[in-house]
């Protein structure tokens, strides 16, 4: 299979890279703002960013709005963004709210991460498509 081979994974792995060094620094950054106990702060800035990003990529390429080569968008989704979004753990952070009784929180953070991923998927779709408009 030609996906196993040459550039493709070659585009992933590059890309993978800076995801994941982005989603720890700014984990990392986000701890040192708000505190050890606050590391979720930038999980759910991650969650938002992560959903633009992947939104305005795909719009790009689904719309043809731009052509883009099909290792930059494997480069900037599935390895850029799959390793920098945090939905596993964000669901873990839910998990841990839920298991501590928090329920508020745990409302807060489950329903407003969900709520602001789709607002970040709505800007990256008419971002994408604001040049395409008379």
């Amino acid at each position: 299979m030609n996906l196993l081979r040459g550039r493709y994974p070659l585009a992933i792995a590059i890309g993978a890279i800076f995801g994941a060094l982005s989603r720890f620094y700014l984990t990392e950054f986000a701890k040192a703002i708000f505190g050890k106990d606050f590391g979720f702060y930038g999980t759910f800035f991650i969650n938002v960013t992560g959903c633009l990003v992947i939104a305005y990529i795909f719009t790009l390429v689904v719309e043809n709005i731009r052509i883009i080569s099909p290792e930059l968008r494997l480069m900037t989704t599935t390895g850029f963004c799959g390793a920098y979004t945090t939905f596993s753990t964000y669901c873990l952070e839910s998990k841990n709210f839920l298991d501590k009784g928090d329920i508020i929180m745990l409302l807060i953070y489950f329903v407003g991460s969900a709520i602001a991923g789709m607002i970040g998927i709505q800007i990256g779709v008419l971002l994408a498509t604001s040049n395409q408009r008379g």
